[in-house]
């Protein structure tokens, strides 16, 4: 299905910086919302239920698994996420833009569900750096850090099959990438066309 609203949706390995540019993002673009996933995962830090995640127990993310609530659910690190299909839906069809941060996994399930999406893959400049982020972070032990850059490798050779990859080497300019494909996306023909469907129809334009 068409929706006037556009569905951007990013993935990278974990140190790479993606919550950090979605969260500039959200400041700076009201337009753009974000989806909440639901994770198995406990609360991590300042992080809300609601608000970054929905935590729930496994016994009821099961339960969503069974009723078909997810366009895609995943194992990460451990723990499972899913991503609701009703509460994209309810966004995009009111014309807003709602941005997912996902794994590489969900990301692939949600271009087969939803083909309008936008897949946008962020990169470290380097493992070390990304090494770097990571211990930097200070909220993982050495062996949980080594688990994330092993899977990192597997995450890294998917980048091929996004639309748009950005490296985050200067934030600033990983910033600027990613609202200039945000930017880009709106001025496509199709979600012009979606967006303004009454000024193309004055403008007899089919």
């Amino acid at each position: 299905m068409d929706y006037p609203g556009n569905l951007f949706v990013v993935a990278a390995p974990s140190g790479a910086g993606k919550s950090s540019l979605v969260k500039a993002l959200l400041e700076l673009d009201s337009h753009v919302q974000p989806s909440v996933s639901h994770t198995t995962r406990p609360p991590r830090g300042q992080e809300k239920h609601g608000r970054e995640y929905f935590f729930v127990p496994t016994a009821e993310f099961d339960q969503m698994v069974l009723a078909g609530a997810f366009v895609e659910w995943a194992h990460v690190h451990g723990h499972r996420y899913g991503t609701s299909k009703k509460a994209i839906e309810d966004r995009i069809v009111r014309g807003a833009d709602v941005i997912l941060e996902i794994d590489w996994q969900g990301a692939l399930q949600i271009k087969r569900i939803f083909t309008n999406a936008v897949l946008i893959f962020i990169l470290p400049p380097s493992w070390e750096e990304l090494r770097s982020r990571l211990e930097r972070r200070g909220e993982d032990s050495p062996q949980v850090i080594d688990t994330r850059l092993h899977n990192a490798a597997q995450e890294l050779s998917q980048a091929k099959e996004f639309d748009f990859v950005i490296i985050n080497e200067l934030f600033e300019r990983a910033l600027f990438d990613l609202k200039a494909v945000v930017h880009a996306q709106r001025l496509k023909y199709v979600s012009q066309r979606r967006a303004r469907a009454d000024t193309f129809a004055a403008l007899g334009i089919l």
